[in-house]
């Protein structure tokens, strides 16, 4: 059921039920954070590995304190900063976070997001929420509560209705590691942003099967067709004989007889409206009848890193 109800969104959360909260990155499967059976729910699902750990959820900067042992100045100054916003912060948790939250792992990633109707309803509820993409584990990230519907809805009792994500890929995860600051995701937030604050922050993107945080594993927010990404033209002549989708950044392939489905993340090469479109675009193409897609990498700056990091980690699994 879609609907904008806080009350009942709340009410369902508080008996331990899942709920579909809209962010500004991507649509989140919410439970409360403190219940271990609620969380464990998430885990069924998406039927995501236990090994994954979720994103806590909270209503202000001040509530880090209830969750995280300690606070490094410059994690505080990134809060103060960009929260609400796409930015996620992994600090050493305190007891009353349930081990299934963090994987076994110390640590818990912290965030406060940036969209109203989410935010009023943390402040509704004296639990935070853990919300990791609503999606079954390792496809596309949803950005409309119609993408969760069509997915997950059978497994949720309330989708939260916000509209659209503005921004559209997840957030930015940040670590410390004995007084250093390390990016563990690249996200909604740019590397530059980050080294507004902390300018020595350097880039830790993990890709392994046991990741210290959420969002590191090597192939995820993948499609079910196979996608390859390299220079279009010549990926077409290759795939002359297939019934081809094409998602390009700026450039239009349509008239290539291969050319079955056609999308442009940006015409005029706005990296944020192409980080805005990415995933919704990435679904249309998946959802027709096309034997594989045809991708490119955008302009690896500011956000266009996030953009490429996804799609590095959607065609990893193409060769599977």
């Amino acid at each position: 059921m879609i609907g904008n109800d806080l009350e009942l969104a709340a009410e369902l959360l508080s008996k331990g039920e899942l709920v579909a909260i809209p962010t500004e990155t991507v649509y989140g499967l919410a439970a409360n954070a403190l219940n271990p059976d609620a969380a464990l729910r998430i885990f069924e699902a998406e039927e995501r590995p236990a090994f994954d750990p979720l994103i806590v959820h909270i209503p202000s900067v001040k509530s880090m304190e209830l969750y995280a042992e300690e606070i490094p100045m410059v994690a505080l100054e990134l809060a103060l900063r960009f929260w609400p916003g796409p930015l996620t912060l992994v600090l050493p948790k305190k007891s009353i976070v349930p081990d299934i939250i963090s994987s076994g792992l110390s640590t818990v990633g912290l965030r406060m997001p940036n969209h109203p109707l989410t935010l009023s309803l943390l402040k509704l509820l004296p639990f935070p929420l853990a919300a990791p993409s609503a999606n079954p584990f390792g496809y596309i990230s949803p950005t409309t509560p119609q993408h969760v519907e069509d997915q997950l809805g059978t497994k949720i009792a309330y989708i939260l209705d916000g509209g659209p994500c503005s921004v559209g890929v997840e957030s930015t995860i940040v670590g410390f590691e004995d007084g250093k600051v390390f990016v563990y995701r690249l996200g909604g937030l740019t590397l530059e942003d980050i080294r507004q604050i902390a300018p020595d922050a350097e880039l830790k993107l993990n890709s392994s099967s046991n990741p210290q945080a959420p969002g590191m594993l090597a192939s995820h927010y993948a499609p079910r067709k196979p996608i390859y990404r390299g220079n279009i033209a010549e990926l077409l002549q290759a795939y002359a004989d297939k019934k081809v989708g094409v998602l390009s950044f700026m450039s239009d392939f349509s008239n290539h007889a291969a050319v079955k489905a056609m999308e442009i993340l940006s015409p005029s090469g706005n990296l944020q409206e192409a980080a805005g479109n990415l995933f919704a675009a990435l679904r249309r193409l998946d959802a027709l009848d096309l034997d594989l897609i045809l991708t490119e990498e955008v302009p690896d700056v500011s956000l266009g890193r996030a953009i490429n990091d996804r799609l590095r980690r959607a065609t990893h699994s193409s060769s599977h």
